[in-house]
């Protein structure tokens, strides 16, 4: 088995010539001195932040982007390119009870619309990220987790989530796997090629304006009178407001807000281009999948190709990511005709929870806003967030908001949680195994 790319686990990025999209570096990008003043300062360039900066700069607002590393650096950069509508919230009425009968309209229906909300704003800006609307495939990996998905498939229909049934051999027509008997599909879901939608978010919020410095860690935010100054080792932003769209790579930038969510790693592994014999007839109608494992797998047929397959990975105690092995033997199971093909990519990035499984949009003071915590589905979500924020700077009300603004509170044993990670997996693939015999 090829292992190239096995590093540490913020270091562990997709190979850049993964997928037929251009992946040039970002040569525009300052790294240039930052000293500036502006209408709105982002930190962060994954998708939260440069969607808000679009939305900002086409509006006039002048608007400037920080990241600590570069634009799409973080997660959403390194993640396994599925486009999945809908929440992660198995029922309405669990989302209801969490977010109360006024937001609940309003966030159903923008998580259900999310997948074509990206694709819209992929082919408004001609972003060149192998975008691909081919539906997405959920399967059960058990009869009970059959009965739980149907019911909320059933209940979340009555929304307008247009899931279908699949089910025996037509599953198996979509699939070409042996491991499932039954599933619902989404045609709203879908794939991209996720650091090239970044490099073209960025390139559209630059055309319009928006100020992008890379290499530009903020170490602190000081409220200077009305403005917020934010210092960097290569100077300082005087900024009205603030956008934090840092997700699971926040710190102690705003005390608490790292500590509301729990951060995760999905890992993923690619091969490069497989002759027609070596794929098979995998996902031949381009379908996404993932099951309804507690550790979840997913994977996609991506252009040239190449075989793209994830779940979830952890953090080991001396640095680097661990779970390929699971990855693997997943692979062979789900996908025999895969067991032999060279998977020569391995990648992650850190993801973050929130307690109740609802992104969290914060106004934590007077000029500062954040969005965090999309439970695995931040692809889609975190664009909507990130119109959301601008929105809101731009003087939307509490009433057309679709996320509550909620205060930063612990996420409860997130020390515990983050200690034992690793057992707590295993103990979960434990578990779905035997759910499957």
């Amino acid at each position: 088995m090829g292992n190239a790319g096995i590093r540490g686990a913020d270091q562990c990025s997709p190979p850049h010539r993964f997928g037929s999209s251009p992946l040039s570096r970002a040569d525009h990008l300052s790294e240039d001195a930052v000293d500036a003043e502006c209408d709105v300062a982002i930190v962060g360039a994954g998708f939260t932040g440069l969607r808000a900066a679009l939305d900002l700069a086409e509006r006039g607002c002048r608007t400037i982007v920080l990241d600590a590393k570069d634009v799409g650096w973080g997660a959403s950069g390194r993640n396994g390119g599925q486009v999945n509508p809908m929440l992660p919230v198995e029922r309405p009425e669990h989302l209801r009870k969490a977010v109360g009968d006024v937001y609940f309209e309003r966030l159903a229906e923008v998580s259900l619309n999310s997948a074509e909300e990206l694709f819209e704003l992929v082919r408004r800006y001609g972003i060149a990220c192998d975008a691909r609307q081919n539906g997405w495939l959920r399967v059960d990996h058990c009869p009970a987790a059959r009965d739980t998905a149907r019911k909320a498939a059933k209940a979340w229909n009555a929304f307008g989530a247009g899931f279908e049934f699949v089910d025996g051999a037509e599953l198996r027509r979509r699939t070409r796997s042996p491991a499932y008997d039954t599933g619902v599909l989404s045609a709203k879901g879908g794939a991209i090629q996720p650091l090239s939608l970044a490099r073209g978010l960025a390139d559209a919020a630059r055309k319009a304006g928006a100020r992008i410095f890379r290499n530009a860690p903020v170490s602190t935010a000081e409220r200077t009178g009305s403005r917020w100054k934010l210092s960097t080792d290569r100077g300082q932003i005087l900024a009205q407001s603030v956008v934090l769209a840092t997700n699971g790579y926040t710190d102690g930038l705003i005390p608490g807000l790292a500590r509301s969510i729990l951060p995760v790693y999905p890992i993923q592994i690619a091969t490069d281009a497989l002759s027609d014999e070596e794929i098979g007839t995998i996902l031949p109608e381009g379908h996404t999948i993932s099951d309804t494992k507690r550790m979840i797998m997913y994977a996609r047929r991506g252009p040239g190709n190449q075989a793209v397959f994830g779940g979830i990975g952890f953090r080991r105690p001396f640095g680097g990511l661990g779970g390929r092995r699971w990855l693997l033997q997943d692979v062979a199971r789900i996908f025999p005709s895969l067991r032999r093909v060279a998977w020569r990519y391995f990648w992650g990035g850190r993801i973050a929870l929130t307690a109740d499984r609802i992104p969290h949009l914060h106004e934590p003071a007077p000029g500062v806003i954040a969005g965090l915590g999309y439970n695995g589905r931040g692809v889609a979500m975190s664009l909507v967030m990130g119109r959301v924020l601008a929105e809101r700077l731009l003087g939307a009300g509490l009433e057309t908001l679709p996320f509550p603004i909620s205060p930063i509170r612990p996420f409860a044993f997130r020390g515990t949680q983050r200690a034992g990670s690793s057992l707590a997996m295993s103990w979960m693939r434990m578990r779905d195994t035997l759910e499957m015999r």
